[in-house]
């Protein structure tokens, strides 16, 4: 998939990474954006089942992942370096957002440069002196409340973004039903009108645009063929019991 998506001279870089499962992980998330290259500095355990399971269908991934004793190693060829870093530094250092991150690695990547992005320790990220050899830090947006990110999540977020900012097309959602038609939702918003009417809950001669927000609603959820049938059988159900209801009261024949 990397030869497809054009990501050949981009690799992502672990530094000390304590727990294999975290690698498998990182490699899946990898692997699900079309990149492939990955390099391991002073990995805790790896190779790892862990790393395998974790990884799924990535081991292709793993299998080509290469393991370096420094970051000056893993870095070594590149042109362009980024350090993902969570917090300000006592020395400013240019910080970038993942678009621009992407940006710029798809930049020096279509000019056949090596470049890299870089992941630190899951408990304390990067270190001072490693920032240092970086162009860039790319700090991913998070709530105020909590900012830890999980390392194949951080991972992920960077990988999606260099598909996103690629122009290439993301993998499409196939559904299994074709949406409802025009036709299905004006029968069904008929339906639901003398539902609502037949239950007391909508008044014809006083509407309060209920029924304009309802299909408001329904038009922002854009239903399927299969769960318009489901809400259609809905409805009748109500229908139904409500007829029942209607015909189990006792008749007044009381006259005035």
């Amino acid at each position: 998939m990397a030869e497809v998506m054009g990501f050949q001279k981009i690799r992502i870089v672990l530094v000390e990474t304590s727990h294999g499962g975290n690698i498998g992980a990182a490699a899946r998330a990898m692997k699900n954006m079309g990149v492939s290259r990955l390099y391991l500095v002073n990995p805790a355990e790896f190779p790892s089942a862990q790393a395998t399971f974790r990884a799924v269908s990535a081991g292709d991934v793993l299998e080509g992942a290469v393991v370096c004793s420094s970051l000056a190693e893993a870095i070594a060829d590149c042109s362009l370096v980024i350090g993902t870093s969570a917090r300000e530094r006592k020395i400013p250092w240019p910080l970038i957002d993942p678009v621009t991150c992407a940006e710029k690695t798809l930049e020096m990547n279509h000019q056949g440069a090596e470049t890299a992005i870089v992941f630190g320790r899951e408990d304390r990220g990067l270190k001072n002196e490693e920032l240092q050899n970086c162009h860039y830090h790319v700090n991913i947006p998070t709530s105020g409340d909590y900012s830890s990110l999980n390392l194949a999540m951080a991972v992920q977020v960077i990988c999606y973004e260099l598909v996103n900012q690629s122009g290439l097309p993301l993998p499409q959602e196939s559904w299994d039903q074709p949406p409802a038609s025009a036709e299905d939702l004006n029968h069904f918003f008929e339906h639901l009108e003398r539902t609502l009417v037949q239950v007391g809950f909508h008044d014809p001669d006083n509407p309060r645009q209920l029924m304009s927000r309802l299909r408001r609603l329904f038009y922002r959820i854009n239903p399927d063929q299969m769960e318009m049938n489901i809400l259609r059988g809905f409805l009748t159900a109500i229908n139904h019991a409500s007829s029942q209801d209607t015909a189990a009261l006792p008749v007044d024949n009381t006259k005035e």
